[in-house]
């Protein structure tokens, strides 16, 4: 065995846990291996004189390796959250509260991969849009998100994408608006059959602030001509009374109570013909010709973000 040079030979000491103790082991090692190793980088080499050996001089080392990480780790956070109650009552919960519910890119695909994926199912009978934190429904996009100009577009593409979806889910859809409902939160709101009310309510449109033209198309069928050109024009954000004085609520609750209160209608619902229920959502679609409006204002968006007058990126 070639044992090198032996003066680069030391102790070198370790401890390791056997389940119910720990155990150091002694042993000799040629450095000249150990400092040429990739490993190195991973251990902490302290010198000190093992005891009773410090008169001779040597010099000694200890590897103290690094300690195992024991905590467990928390699971990465799921942006939406669906839950699929008893009578075919599909939830889908936005789950950012520390960004009050803005809309990033991921979380986009998701809302608008699980919009599609439902809307093509045929057990599906009400659709409740809603959130884990009562702070808000939807704060709008996620303006901190890092994107380049091309990312702003296919963003924009997304929250076009969205708007289009809640409006052609063949079955009722029932918003639950509490705290912050605010750009594509308030597109959200309106563009839902249905609405309850939180006390919390802080409701606004601020695309005119942005540079996003968006607003008319579903806003203005439900409160008039005059007063959406009032809350898009300003951006001013309204509360419940406010807003419900204009008829935009079927429900109001206290915002811890609102969810409940939106399940409470969709149960109602579903005592319903699944096949009457399903026909009577095309009809209103049909009266109401919101989707030729949509179009139109998707249009536009896209053509304002593709000129980088649209919404900044982070």
């Amino acid at each position: 065995m070639n044992c090198g040079n032996v003066s680069n030979w030391v102790h070198w000491s370790y401890t390791v846990w056997t389940g119910r103790s720990t155990v150091t082991v002694f042993s000799m090692v040629d450095m000249d291996v150990v400092l040429s190793s990739e490993s190195r980088r991973n251990l902490a080499l302290v010198p000190y004189p093992l005891p009773g050996r410090a008169d001779r001089g040597e010099n000694l080392v200890t590897h103290r390796p690094r300690r195992p990480r024991t905590a467990l780790r928390s699971p990465p956070v799921t942006p939406l959250l669906r839950e699929r109650l008893d009578g075919g009552i599909e939830v889908l919960r936005i789950n950012r509260p520390d960004k009050r519910n803005a809309l990033d890119t991921a979380t986009l695909a998701l809302l608008n991969g699980a919009l599609a994926e439902l809307s093509a199912d045929p057990d599906l009978r009400v659709l409740v849009i809603s959130t884990t934190s009562t702070t808000a429904l939807c704060a709008g996009a996620d303006v901190s998100e890092p994107l380049d100009a091309a990312g702003g577009v296919a963003r924009m593409e997304a929250f076009a994408e969205l708007y289009r979806l809640v409006d052609e889910v063949p079955v009722p859809t029932i918003a639950v608006c509490v705290g912050n409902c605010v750009g594509a939160g308030a597109e959200i709101v309106v563009g839902c059959d249905l609405r309850v009310g939180g006390d919390n309510l802080k409701l606004a449109w601020a695309g005119a602030r942005l540079g996003v033209p968006v607003g008319p198309a579903r806003l203005t069928p439900l409160v008039g001509l005059a007063r959406a050109k009032d809350l898009v024009y300003t951006g001013r954000p309204v509360g419940l009374a406010e807003a419900d004085s204009f008829g935009l609520f079927q429900r109001t609750a206290p915002a811890a109570e609102a969810e409940a209160a939106a399940l409470e209608v969709a149960a109602a619902i579903t005592r319903q013909s699944p096949v009457g229920v399903r026909v009577l959502k095309q009809m209103f679609r049909d009266l109401e010709g919101t989707a030729g409006r949509v179009a139109y204002e998707n249009e536009r968006l896209l053509e304002f973000q593709r000129t980088g007058a649209g919404l900044p990126q982070g």
